[in-house]
Protein backbone atom coordinates (compact mmCIF):
# COMPACT_ATOMS: atom_id res chain seq x y z
CA UNK A 1 0.00 0.00 0.00
CA UNK A 2 1.68 3.22 -0.82
CA UNK A 3 1.51 5.99 1.36
CA UNK A 4 2.71 9.34 1.20
CA UNK A 5 6.09 10.96 1.07
CA UNK A 6 7.90 12.96 3.74
CA UNK A 7 8.56 12.24 7.54
CA UNK A 8 5.97 10.27 9.47
CA UNK A 9 4.74 12.09 12.08
CA UNK A 10 1.56 10.01 12.37
CA UNK A 11 -1.92 12.22 13.15
CA UNK A 12 -3.02 12.41 9.73
CA UNK A 13 -2.02 9.38 7.14
CA UNK A 14 -4.04 9.34 3.75
CA UNK A 15 -4.59 5.85 2.97
CA UNK A 16 -4.13 4.64 -1.05
CA UNK A 17 -7.10 2.59 -2.00
CA UNK A 18 -5.92 -0.18 -3.58
CA UNK A 19 -8.54 -1.08 -7.09
CA UNK A 20 -11.12 0.67 -6.02
CA UNK A 21 -11.95 -1.53 -3.08
CA UNK A 22 -11.91 0.68 -0.41
CA UNK A 23 -13.22 -2.03 1.78
CA UNK A 24 -10.63 -3.94 1.54
CA UNK A 25 -8.05 -1.28 1.69
CA UNK A 26 -9.56 -0.59 5.66
CA UNK A 27 -9.97 -4.47 6.31
CA UNK A 28 -5.85 -4.69 5.42
CA UNK A 29 -5.12 -2.22 8.07
CA UNK A 30 -7.28 -4.26 10.73
CA UNK A 31 -5.60 -7.52 9.90
CA UNK A 32 -1.51 -6.02 10.36
CA UNK A 33 -2.75 -4.36 13.52
CA UNK A 34 -4.13 -7.83 14.68
CA UNK A 35 -1.08 -9.47 13.09
CA UNK A 36 1.21 -7.40 13.90
CA UNK A 37 0.20 -7.65 17.81
CA UNK A 38 -0.90 -3.58 18.16
CA UNK A 39 -3.75 -5.70 18.98
CA UNK A 40 -5.22 -8.98 20.17
CA UNK A 41 -9.08 -9.19 18.72
CA UNK A 42 -10.91 -6.91 16.52
CA UNK A 43 -14.94 -6.41 17.07
CA UNK A 44 -16.33 -5.06 13.98
CA UNK A 45 -19.40 -5.69 11.62
CA UNK A 46 -19.41 -9.45 9.61
CA UNK A 47 -21.30 -10.46 6.96
CA UNK A 48 -24.06 -12.88 8.67
CA UNK A 49 -23.64 -16.51 6.67
CA UNK A 50 -27.06 -15.65 5.07
CA UNK A 51 -25.66 -12.64 3.29
CA UNK A 52 -28.40 -10.54 4.39
CA UNK A 53 -27.68 -8.49 7.50
CA UNK A 54 -24.51 -7.40 9.81
CA UNK A 55 -23.28 -8.67 13.11
CA UNK A 56 -21.09 -7.45 15.24
CA UNK A 57 -18.35 -10.30 15.66
CA UNK A 58 -15.21 -10.62 17.86
CA UNK A 59 -11.96 -12.42 15.68
CA UNK A 60 -8.91 -13.39 16.28
CA UNK A 61 -7.91 -15.51 13.11
CA UNK A 62 -7.29 -13.42 9.76
CA UNK A 63 -8.92 -16.04 7.80
CA UNK A 64 -12.10 -15.52 9.08
CA UNK A 65 -12.04 -11.87 8.41
CA UNK A 66 -13.97 -12.37 4.71
CA UNK A 67 -17.32 -10.24 5.64
CA UNK A 68 -16.04 -7.67 7.86
CA UNK A 69 -17.15 -4.43 6.96
CA UNK A 70 -16.23 -1.24 8.88
CA UNK A 71 -19.23 0.63 7.43
CA UNK A 72 -21.76 -2.22 7.78
CA UNK A 73 -25.40 -0.78 6.79
CA UNK A 74 -27.07 -1.69 9.72
CA UNK A 75 -26.91 -1.90 13.07
CA UNK A 76 -28.41 -4.70 15.02
CA UNK A 77 -27.46 -4.21 18.24
CA UNK A 78 -25.64 -1.15 20.09
CA UNK A 79 -21.89 -2.06 20.14
CA UNK A 80 -21.80 -0.20 23.89
CA UNK A 81 -23.85 -2.57 25.52
CA UNK A 82 -21.56 -5.37 24.07
CA UNK A 83 -18.27 -3.49 25.18
CA UNK A 84 -20.31 -3.07 28.78
CA UNK A 85 -20.00 -7.48 28.39
CA UNK A 86 -16.83 -7.67 27.40
CA UNK A 87 -15.12 -5.42 29.75
CA UNK A 88 -16.84 -6.11 33.08
CA UNK A 89 -14.48 -8.44 34.22
CA UNK A 90 -10.55 -8.95 33.83
CA UNK A 91 -9.58 -8.32 30.46
CA UNK A 92 -5.39 -8.91 30.08
CA UNK A 93 -6.13 -8.42 25.84
CA UNK A 94 -6.10 -5.59 23.72
CA UNK A 95 -9.20 -5.87 21.67
CA UNK A 96 -9.57 -3.20 18.67
CA UNK A 97 -13.48 -1.88 18.21
CA UNK A 98 -15.36 -0.53 15.38
CA UNK A 99 -18.13 2.17 16.23
CA UNK A 100 -20.25 4.08 14.46
CA UNK A 101 -20.13 7.46 15.88
CA UNK A 102 -23.42 6.94 17.93
CA UNK A 103 -21.83 3.64 19.47
CA UNK A 104 -18.89 5.65 20.55
CA UNK A 105 -20.74 8.13 22.16
CA UNK A 106 -22.45 5.64 24.03
CA UNK A 107 -19.34 4.14 24.96
CA UNK A 108 -18.02 7.71 26.52
CA UNK A 109 -21.26 7.59 28.60
CA UNK A 110 -21.11 3.99 30.25
CA UNK A 111 -17.46 4.84 30.91
CA UNK A 112 -18.84 7.42 33.22
CA UNK A 113 -21.07 4.97 34.99
CA UNK A 114 -18.70 2.34 35.53
CA UNK A 115 -20.07 -0.47 32.45
CA UNK A 116 -17.15 0.06 30.57
CA UNK A 117 -13.77 -0.12 31.30
CA UNK A 118 -11.35 1.20 28.17
CA UNK A 119 -8.07 -0.07 29.49
CA UNK A 120 -7.54 -2.72 26.70
CA UNK A 121 -9.85 -1.19 24.78
CA UNK A 122 -8.84 0.81 21.38
CA UNK A 123 -11.45 2.44 19.77
CA UNK A 124 -11.96 2.90 16.33
CA UNK A 125 -14.26 5.44 14.94
CA UNK A 126 -15.39 5.62 11.41
CA UNK A 127 -17.75 8.31 9.73
CA UNK A 128 -21.41 6.79 9.09
CA UNK A 129 -23.54 8.15 6.58
CA UNK A 130 -26.42 6.21 8.02
CA UNK A 131 -28.04 2.94 8.12
CA UNK A 132 -30.99 0.86 7.23
CA UNK A 133 -33.61 -1.15 9.59
CA UNK A 134 -32.34 -4.86 9.65
CA UNK A 135 -35.56 -5.98 7.68
CA UNK A 136 -35.28 -3.20 4.69
CA UNK A 137 -31.29 -4.58 4.18
CA UNK A 138 -32.35 -8.01 4.13
CA UNK A 139 -34.40 -7.19 1.31
CA UNK A 140 -31.87 -5.07 -0.64
CA UNK A 141 -28.74 -7.33 -0.10
CA UNK A 142 -30.99 -9.93 -1.73
CA UNK A 143 -31.03 -7.70 -4.63
CA UNK A 144 -27.94 -5.29 -4.92
CA UNK A 145 -25.93 -4.08 -2.23
CA UNK A 146 -23.53 -2.45 -4.13
CA UNK A 147 -26.35 1.04 -4.35
CA UNK A 148 -25.75 1.31 -0.62
CA UNK A 149 -21.97 2.13 -1.58
CA UNK A 150 -22.84 3.92 -4.62
CA UNK A 151 -24.59 6.45 -1.50
CA UNK A 152 -21.58 6.32 0.58
CA UNK A 153 -19.52 7.84 -2.44
CA UNK A 154 -22.19 10.72 -2.61
CA UNK A 155 -22.45 11.01 0.60
CA UNK A 156 -18.46 11.23 0.98
CA UNK A 157 -19.20 14.33 -1.46
CA UNK A 158 -21.41 15.94 0.97
CA UNK A 159 -24.54 14.65 -0.14
CA UNK A 160 -27.56 13.25 2.69
CA UNK A 161 -28.45 10.48 2.14
CA UNK A 162 -32.56 9.68 2.69
CA UNK A 163 -33.14 6.56 1.15
CA UNK A 164 -31.47 3.54 -1.15
CA UNK A 165 -33.31 1.73 -3.20
CA UNK A 166 -36.46 3.41 -2.32
CA UNK A 167 -35.63 1.80 1.39
CA UNK A 168 -35.43 4.83 3.91
CA UNK A 169 -32.35 5.46 6.18
CA UNK A 170 -33.67 5.33 9.05
CA UNK A 171 -35.28 8.55 10.32
CA UNK A 172 -32.70 9.22 13.14
CA UNK A 173 -29.55 8.70 10.67
CA UNK A 174 -30.89 11.17 8.98
CA UNK A 175 -31.51 13.68 11.23
CA UNK A 176 -27.78 13.11 13.15
CA UNK A 177 -25.76 15.91 13.43
CA UNK A 178 -22.86 13.71 14.36
CA UNK A 179 -21.91 12.29 11.47
CA UNK A 180 -18.03 11.40 12.51
CA UNK A 181 -16.74 10.03 15.79
CA UNK A 182 -16.04 12.08 18.81
CA UNK A 183 -12.20 11.46 19.99
CA UNK A 184 -11.69 7.82 18.79
CA UNK A 185 -8.52 6.59 19.44
CA UNK A 186 -7.86 5.60 16.00
CA UNK A 187 -10.24 7.07 13.11
CA UNK A 188 -11.70 6.31 9.60
CA UNK A 189 -12.71 8.69 7.69
CA UNK A 190 -14.69 9.35 4.49
CA UNK A 191 -15.96 12.74 4.37
CA UNK A 192 -14.03 14.96 1.59
CA UNK A 193 -12.22 11.95 0.02
CA UNK A 194 -13.00 10.32 -3.15
CA UNK A 195 -13.56 6.79 -1.76
CA UNK A 196 -12.50 4.75 -4.98
CA UNK A 197 -9.44 6.80 -4.16
CA UNK A 198 -8.38 7.49 -0.68
CA UNK A 199 -9.57 7.51 2.72
CA UNK A 200 -8.27 9.50 5.64
CA UNK A 201 -7.01 7.35 8.86
CA UNK A 202 -6.17 9.67 12.03
CA UNK A 203 -4.24 7.92 14.89
CA UNK A 204 -4.51 9.73 18.42
CA UNK A 205 -1.54 11.22 20.24
CA UNK A 206 -1.57 8.29 22.63
CA UNK A 207 -1.14 5.71 20.37
CA UNK A 208 1.01 7.29 17.43
CA UNK A 209 4.26 6.52 18.44
CA UNK A 210 3.16 2.57 18.80
CA UNK A 211 1.22 2.87 15.62
CA UNK A 212 3.99 3.96 13.88
CA UNK A 213 5.92 1.71 15.46
CA UNK A 214 4.00 -1.25 15.01
CA UNK A 215 2.56 -0.62 11.46
CA UNK A 216 4.57 2.33 10.10
CA UNK A 217 6.76 0.26 7.64
CA UNK A 218 4.38 -2.88 7.43
CA UNK A 219 1.89 -0.67 5.89
CA UNK A 220 4.76 1.80 4.01
CA UNK A 221 2.61 4.78 5.75
CA UNK A 222 4.04 8.02 5.76
CA UNK A 223 3.20 11.26 7.09
CA UNK A 224 3.21 14.88 4.78
CA UNK A 225 0.78 17.93 5.24
CA UNK A 226 -2.49 17.15 4.87
CA UNK A 227 -5.11 19.63 3.97
CA UNK A 228 -8.16 17.90 5.73
CA UNK A 229 -10.24 21.47 4.54
CA UNK A 230 -12.13 19.53 1.65
CA UNK A 231 -13.39 16.93 4.49
CA UNK A 232 -13.77 20.08 6.74
CA UNK A 233 -16.25 21.52 4.94
CA UNK A 234 -18.07 18.61 3.66
CA UNK A 235 -18.60 17.37 7.26
CA UNK A 236 -19.92 21.09 8.14
CA UNK A 237 -22.55 20.99 5.39
CA UNK A 238 -23.52 17.69 5.83
CA UNK A 239 -23.90 18.61 9.75
CA UNK A 240 -26.21 21.78 8.98
CA UNK A 241 -28.14 20.02 6.87
CA UNK A 242 -28.85 17.26 9.24
CA UNK A 243 -29.54 19.84 11.79
CA UNK A 244 -32.39 21.64 9.87
CA UNK A 245 -33.93 18.30 8.90
CA UNK A 246 -34.03 17.59 12.63
CA UNK A 247 -35.11 21.16 14.15
CA UNK A 248 -37.84 20.86 11.71
CA UNK A 249 -38.88 17.53 12.45
CA UNK A 250 -38.31 18.46 16.15
CA UNK A 251 -40.42 21.34 15.93
CA UNK A 252 -43.35 19.46 14.71
CA UNK A 253 -43.18 16.64 17.22
CA UNK A 254 -43.12 19.03 19.75
CA UNK A 255 -46.97 20.38 18.74
CA UNK A 256 -48.34 16.91 18.95
CA UNK A 257 -46.06 15.91 22.05
CA UNK A 258 -46.53 19.39 24.20
CA UNK A 259 -49.12 18.14 26.89
CA UNK A 260 -49.43 14.97 28.77
CA UNK A 261 -52.76 14.40 26.99
CA UNK A 262 -50.85 14.59 23.44
CA UNK A 263 -48.01 12.76 24.81
CA UNK A 264 -50.35 9.94 26.31
CA UNK A 265 -52.03 9.99 22.57
CA UNK A 266 -48.80 9.28 20.58
CA UNK A 267 -48.00 6.50 23.16
CA UNK A 268 -51.05 5.33 22.77
CA UNK A 269 -50.35 1.63 21.12
CA UNK A 270 -47.37 0.96 23.41
CA UNK A 271 -47.39 -2.29 24.96
CA UNK A 272 -44.94 -2.13 27.55
CA UNK A 273 -42.65 -4.97 26.08
CA UNK A 274 -39.21 -3.00 27.31
CA UNK A 275 -38.11 -3.74 24.22
CA UNK A 276 -36.75 0.22 23.45
CA UNK A 277 -35.31 -0.09 27.56
CA UNK A 278 -33.62 -3.74 26.44
CA UNK A 279 -31.81 -2.22 23.34
CA UNK A 280 -30.84 1.14 24.44
CA UNK A 281 -27.06 1.42 25.59
CA UNK A 282 -27.99 3.69 28.05
CA UNK A 283 -30.56 1.51 30.24
CA UNK A 284 -27.88 -0.63 32.38
CA UNK A 285 -29.51 -1.01 35.23
CA UNK A 286 -29.39 -4.59 36.66
CA UNK A 287 -32.29 -4.58 38.73
CA UNK A 288 -35.18 -2.31 36.94
CA UNK A 289 -37.74 -1.00 38.99
CA UNK A 290 -40.18 -1.70 36.13
CA UNK A 291 -39.39 -5.80 36.15
CA UNK A 292 -40.08 -5.33 40.33
CA UNK A 293 -43.14 -5.83 42.20
CA UNK A 294 -44.09 -2.05 42.30
CA UNK A 295 -45.14 -2.56 38.40
CA UNK A 296 -46.89 -5.67 39.63
CA UNK A 297 -50.23 -5.12 39.93
CA UNK A 298 -53.01 -8.08 41.77
CA UNK A 299 -56.59 -8.11 40.24
CA UNK A 300 -57.86 -6.16 42.96
CA UNK A 301 -55.56 -3.04 42.72
CA UNK A 302 -56.60 -3.07 38.30
CA UNK A 303 -60.32 -3.22 39.23
CA UNK A 304 -60.01 -0.74 41.87
CA UNK A 305 -58.48 2.11 39.33
CA UNK A 306 -61.20 0.89 37.20
CA UNK A 307 -64.00 1.64 39.12
CA UNK A 308 -62.01 4.91 40.34
CA UNK A 309 -61.87 6.19 36.56
CA UNK A 310 -64.52 4.29 35.01
CA UNK A 311 -62.29 2.83 32.77
CA UNK A 312 -58.28 2.27 32.66
CA UNK A 313 -55.54 1.73 29.29
CA UNK A 314 -54.63 -1.88 29.28
CA UNK A 315 -51.41 -2.39 29.70
CA UNK A 316 -51.48 0.44 32.90
CA UNK A 317 -48.67 2.28 33.37
CA UNK A 318 -47.80 2.79 29.91
CA UNK A 319 -47.08 6.61 30.05
CA UNK A 320 -44.73 6.40 33.58
CA UNK A 321 -42.49 3.66 31.61
CA UNK A 322 -41.95 6.20 29.72
CA UNK A 323 -41.38 9.42 31.32
CA UNK A 324 -39.51 7.60 34.39
CA UNK A 325 -36.67 5.92 30.98
CA UNK A 326 -36.35 9.50 30.53
CA UNK A 327 -35.91 11.37 33.51
CA UNK A 328 -33.22 8.23 34.20
CA UNK A 329 -31.49 8.71 30.72
CA UNK A 330 -32.33 11.74 28.68
CA UNK A 331 -29.27 14.11 29.29
CA UNK A 332 -26.95 10.92 28.25
CA UNK A 333 -29.58 10.19 25.11
CA UNK A 334 -27.02 9.74 22.19
CA UNK A 335 -30.17 9.24 19.52
CA UNK A 336 -28.45 5.68 18.29
CA UNK A 337 -32.46 5.26 17.43
CA UNK A 338 -31.79 1.93 18.61
CA UNK A 339 -35.15 2.18 20.97
CA UNK A 340 -37.44 2.96 17.96
CA UNK A 341 -36.07 0.14 15.79
CA UNK A 342 -37.07 -2.13 17.96
CA UNK A 343 -40.06 -1.14 18.79
CA UNK A 344 -43.10 -3.41 17.77
CA UNK A 345 -45.74 -0.80 17.34
CA UNK A 346 -43.44 1.46 15.31
CA UNK A 347 -43.84 4.55 17.98
CA UNK A 348 -41.25 7.77 17.80
CA UNK A 349 -39.77 6.92 20.87
CA UNK A 350 -36.58 7.68 19.77
CA UNK A 351 -37.23 11.19 18.14
CA UNK A 352 -39.40 12.25 21.75
CA UNK A 353 -36.21 11.07 23.53
CA UNK A 354 -33.82 12.71 21.45
CA UNK A 355 -36.16 15.90 21.25
CA UNK A 356 -36.56 15.95 24.99
CA UNK A 357 -32.90 14.96 25.78
CA UNK A 358 -31.40 18.26 23.57
CA UNK A 359 -33.17 20.40 25.33
CA UNK A 360 -32.10 19.01 28.75
CA UNK A 361 -28.46 18.82 26.96
CA UNK A 362 -28.64 22.10 26.39
CA UNK A 363 -30.10 23.07 29.27
CA UNK A 364 -27.00 21.86 31.90
CA UNK A 365 -24.58 22.75 28.63
CA UNK A 366 -23.80 18.99 28.34
CA UNK A 367 -22.66 17.13 24.75
CA UNK A 368 -22.95 13.20 25.66
CA UNK A 369 -20.25 11.36 24.36
CA UNK A 370 -17.72 14.21 23.82
CA UNK A 371 -15.45 13.81 26.98
CA UNK A 372 -14.81 11.02 28.84
CA UNK A 373 -13.78 13.32 31.81
CA UNK A 374 -16.79 15.47 32.12
CA UNK A 375 -19.62 14.15 34.28
CA UNK A 376 -22.73 13.95 33.32
CA UNK A 377 -25.83 15.72 35.25
CA UNK A 378 -27.62 13.28 36.32
CA UNK A 379 -24.71 12.36 38.29
CA UNK A 380 -23.45 15.97 39.17
CA UNK A 381 -24.72 17.63 42.16
CA UNK A 382 -24.94 21.83 42.71
CA UNK A 383 -25.41 23.71 45.39
CA UNK A 384 -26.24 26.55 42.62
CA UNK A 385 -27.77 25.52 39.10
CA UNK A 386 -30.68 26.00 37.48
CA UNK A 387 -31.84 29.44 39.46
CA UNK A 388 -34.37 30.82 36.62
Amino acid sequence: MDGLEGEMKMKNIIINVEKGNYIESINNILIQMLETGFIDAIMAPKKTPAGDSYSQSLLRDRSLFDGINPFAPTMAVQTARLLSEITTGPLDKRIGVVLKPCELKATVELVKFLQINLDNIITIGVDCAGTLEVTDYKEIAQKKENTYYDALIKAAAGNVITSIDDYKIRECCQICSDPVPINPDISIGFYGYDLSKNILLTVSDKYSDEFKKELGEKLGLKHSDIDTGKRDTTVSKIKEDKTNARSKLFDELKSRTDSIEKLLNTLSTCIRCHNCMTVCPICYCKECVFKSAVFKHSPDQLLSRAKRNGAIRMPVDTLIFHLTRMSHMATSCVSCGMCESACPAGLPISNIFSSIGGDLQALFEYIPGKNVEEAPPVSTFKEEELEE
